[in-house]
């Protein structure tokens, strides 16, 4: 049996953080701007600026939340039960 690789649960956790309401609103709240220098994000051709949105805590619990998707939501086989959707709306 193959479990989900660890690199996949964080890839998948990145992917919904960038596309999160959380993030994009503190770029809105910051007018798409840097809030250290106040450069401002740009598309436009030979000037592209990005903006990065980073955690003020700092984000020190990558292995516990593998570990919490591990247990809860990827589980192994034995702790999972297929059941139509109605059977499922007993649970």
């Amino acid at each position: 049996m193959s479990l989900t690789d660890e690199y996949q649960i964080k890839s998948a956790l990145r992917r919904l953080w960038l596309y999160s309401k959380e993030r994009t609103e503190a770029l809105r709240a910051s007018s798409y701007c840097c809030q250290d220098c106040g450069v401002k994000a740009s598309r436009r051709k030979g000037f592209e600026q990005k903006l990065e949105v980073h955690h003020v805590d700092g984000i020190n619990t990558w292995k516990k939340m593998v570990e919490i998707i591990r247990e809860n939501l990827l589980c192994l086989p034995d702790k999972l039960r297929v059941l139509c959707p109605e059977c499922h709306k007993k649970y």
